[in-house]
């Protein structure tokens, strides 16, 4: 017993060493600067820019995915299934206590031996009661480093959660965008369906009376075909958008309520930032990190199966033939041992797994890597096609007028006689496009904004988180205190 607890106390001292290295976040060369970030940039990154379009339906549109969106329900259930596996992990930290009890009976052939004993039991009854214990001691930090790998793994999978909060809040709005761009489109379509509608009646009038030909007829219909033709396909991609939309915030495809015209929302502010920041605010990178840390851990458990395990197990209870003695003090038993084992010869068994560990995290290391300069890029990628989206915008926007004053003078020109009416139809054609065109670059500079936040992330996603059915909650991210063996 003494020596049992020598050995217990010296395991118990040395139980402090951890095999394998030590997580430290790679250094980073970040740039400066974004290269097409604005000097008017405002700090909204951490607020519910969403809000900044002052549309109070794509606000509702927005909290009812957050809160019912499949996507989402999905990804905090991986986040409770990663946290189990950090539980069970940590179990065999601690000893392992449990029970059993047996009750047998048992007839063994007669012998020589049971005919000369008189009363010699045959058949036997016995019963057995036990309470076990067993404990590996973690001399070597393998399972300190299993469960700091399974509590990395946590947090990946919650940065995962939020990544998706991210993805899902972009693609909304979006997805309201897209179809308010459609909207408008719709309504121009239909006004120039209208406007060409009543020049057919006006030329098959003037035609009946034989002051225009039938050419003029004929060119007044193609054009009102023209637009109507359009309007069925706008309808459609409508109905398609409204019921992505629908799926996106956990409803049946089906209708969705307008808000402001995409000529009356308001556009959001550029959220600042240094590229740096993105490190601590992209879930995507986050999770990145998480993923490093889990198989950096993973070395130094691969290494501590090197070294021998040391196991300490007892058991104590009671053995009886009689049920009611069981618990009695001559029916006493008890036992306890100390266990040691280890490798010898593996041939590759365990610096297989080594190898395999370093490998994964490589991997990890580089991917990291990777998507940080793909974090920068996109960054740059949405500042530089919101800008220049304006710039189309603002180009779009005087086509349009210049293209309305042509058709306006070429109408003049017609109706007083000095121009054939194919100069109407050349100027109506240009017009026409140009119009849906307008309407859909002013949807697209908007989604422009939505992808700037989209890819810089923030501290909004936390706000985000908020809504969610689980209302931001977020496991630790600190292991709790554990013991040094």
């Amino acid at each position: 017993m003494r020596r049992l607890t020598i050995v217990t106390l010296a395991a118990a001292l040395l139980a402090g060493c951890t095999m394998g290295p030590d997580y430290r976040r790679p250094e980073i060369v970040a740039p400066k600067a974004y290269q097409y970030e604005p000097a008017n940039a405002a700090a909204t990154a951490d607020t519910l820019w969403w809000k900044q379009f002052q549309d109070p339906v794509l606000d509702a549109l927005i909290a009812e995915a957050l809160a019912h969106n499949t996507n989402i329900a999905i990804a905090a259930a991986n986040v409770e299934q990663a946290a189990a596996v950090l539980t069970q992990t940590r179990s065999q930290l601690f000893p392992q206590a449990g029970y059993g009890a047996t009750g047998e009976r048992q007839r063994t052939p007669d012998t020589a031996l049971s005919t000369l004993i008189p009363n010699y039991p045959n058949p036997v009854t016995s019963y057995q009661a036990l309470l076990s214990a067993s404990w590996e001691i973690d001399l070597w930090g393998r399972i300190r480093r299993q469960s700091e790998a399974a509590l990395a793994n946590v947090l990946a999978t919650d940065e995962a959660r939020r990544g998706v909060i991210l993805s899902l809040v972009a693609t909304t709005a979006n997805s309201y965008l897209q179809l308010r761009g459609l909207d408008a489109q719709l309504a121009v379509a239909q006004q120039t369906l209208v406007t060409y509608g009543e020049s057919v009646k006006l030329f098959e009038l003037q035609f009946k009376y034989g002051q225009v030909s039938q050419m003029n007829v004929v060119q007044a219909q193609s054009q009102y075909e023209t637009a109507a033709a359009q309007i069925p396909l706008i309808e459609s991609q409508i109905a398609q958008n409204q019921n992505a939309l629908a799926v996106l915030i956990g409803r049946d495809p089906g209708p969705i309520v307008r808000g402001k015209s995409v000529y009356d929302l308001a556009l959001p502010k550029v959220p600042a930032g240094v590229p740096s920041a993105l490190l601590d605010r992209r879930p995507d990178l986050l999770q990145a990190e998480q993923q490093i840390i889990a198989a950096n851990a993973q070395i130094g458990a691969a290494k501590a199966l090197y070294f021998p395990t040391i196991s300490l197990t007892g058991a104590f209870g009671g053995a009886s033939s009689e049920l009611g003695n069981l618990f009695k003090g001559a029916s006493r038993v008890w036992n306890y041992a100390g266990s040691i084992t280890g490798p010898i010869f593996t041939f590759g068994a365990v610096s297989g797994q080594v190898a395999q560990a370093e490998a994964t995290q490589s991997a990890a290391l580089l991917n990291y890597q990777l998507s940080i300069r793909n974090a920068f890029a996109d960054v740059d990628n949405a500042l530089v096609a919101h800008q220049k989206l304006q710039e189309q915008l603002a180009a779009q926007a005087r086509l349009v007028a210049a293209l309305k004053e042509y058709s306006r003078y070429a109408r003049l020109q017609y109706d007083g006689g000095y121009t054939a009416y194919s100069t109407v139809l050349q100027a109506e054609q240009a017009l026409f496009p140009a119009e849906l065109n307008l309407a859909s670059v002013r949807a697209s500079t908007f989604s422009s904004a939505v992808n700037i936040y989209k890819a810089m992330g923030g501290g909004w996603v936390g706000e985000a988180d908020k809504f969610t059915a689980t209302g931001g909650a977020r496991p630790p991210e600190k292991a709790p205190p554990q013991p040094l063996f």
